[in-house]
């Protein structure tokens, strides 16, 4: 539905409810653009083989992770490479099979005839065909016990699409997606790290949260709060004080939004001093911090926050939203 048919009817849609597998509202999704979509497996079932290897291992090892993908990963990889096949206005860029799900980069070169959630409907259809023939009992009583459109058989229904806007966000979609594996054998050694816990009560206010809880209880907890209005000298003199601090055990605590707080908390994480983010967009059940986040994540080195519901737009940060965030940062280091 794009948004002249959407309009008229919003005041008697109710509340959004969050989802991950929601389209840009108004978009056409036929025009010439690069998507990364990700689908899983109904039930989260590790269907489509295993990750193997080092976590430690480099990247030119042999032993770095990867996955062995089953007979039914292989059929649906290769379901998704032949997609140009059937839509040659697609190319393929890049895809990462995992145990229960997958992650893929489309580029719609040319304009489509239909909407691209028709192209990746036919890829699901030839990968429920491979389904049913290397499970036939399986599939054959899934779809007896739901027998409606909304049952997706080997994938849940939709699918979640994030659409290229930016410069350099290809490379770093194409980093993640190599690091998919390695990531998830991380998680494993250190699932107490990467479980979203709901409803942590701390410095009188409630969060979700994602890392280490323990941070939380140290005895020497910094807040890191730096106007706009600073200069450079003045940013560094307050990032030596932080990291000094930090060097003698305090926890720096921040949303991290003004420049001066980038500055010091990228600082501290570098030099491996343990931090509490808190962050605007809320934390669902699959939530999992990225990059510089997940690697301090693993090392138990920090502990993100989140006081607010998720949702999946790109929505700038309010200055009443970076005050309270300030403002609880201020309660959890003196609580």
């Amino acid at each position: 539905m794009d948004h002249k048919t959407f309009s008229p009817q919003r005041p008697f849609a109710g509340d959004k409810v969050p989802s991950m597998t929601r389209r840009c509202a108004g978009y056409d999704y036929t025009q010439r653009r690069i998507y990364m979509i990700t689908m899983v497996t109904e039930g989260r079932r590790r269907l489509f083989g295993q990750i193997v290897g080092d976590s430690e291992a480099p990247k030119a090892s042999d032993c770095f992770p990867h996955i062995l993908l089953s007979p039914l990963g292989e059929a649906v990889a290769q379901n998704w490479n032949d997609i140009p096949k059937y839509h040659p206005e697609i190319s393929v860029l890049s895809l990462q099979m995992m145990p229960d799900h997958l992650h893929g980069i489309l580029f719609v070169e040319r304009k489509l005839s239909i909407p691209l959630g028709k192209v990746l409907l036919g890829f699901k259809q030839g990968c429920n065909k491979a389904y049913r023939e290397f499970f036939p009992k399986v599939a054959y009583a899934a779809v007896s016990q739901q027998p409606t459109r909304d049952h997706g058989l080997l994938f849940q229904p939709n699918f979640n699409d994030k659409i290229l806007w930016r410069k350099g966000e290809l490379q770093a979609w194409m980093r993640y997606l190599e690091d998919n594996p390695r990531r998830l054998l991380v998680k494993r050694q250190h699932p107490d790290y990467f479980q979203v816990r709901h409803s942590i009560q701390a410095g009188g206010h409630t969060f979700d949260a994602i890392g280490n809880l323990f941070l939380l209880q140290h005895p020497s907890r910094l807040q890191i709060k730096c106007s706009r209005r600073l200069t450079d000298p003045e940013i560094e003199a307050q990032c030596q004080y932080a990291l000094n601090e930090a060097s003698q055990g305090a926890v720096l605590v921040s949303p991290s939004i003004s420049k001066g707080e980038k500055i010091i908390m990228r600082a501290a994480y570098e030099k491996g001093y343990p931090l509490i983010l808190l962050q605007e967009n809320g934390l669902t059940p699959m939530s999992k911090p990225h990059g510089r986040a997940f690697e301090a994540c693993s090392r138990g080195q920090m502990l993100i926050l989140a006081p607010w519901q998720h949702h999946n737009e790109h929505l700038i940060i309010q200055r009443s939203q970076c005050l309270q965030l300030n403002d609880m940062a201020h309660d959890l280091s003196t609580y």
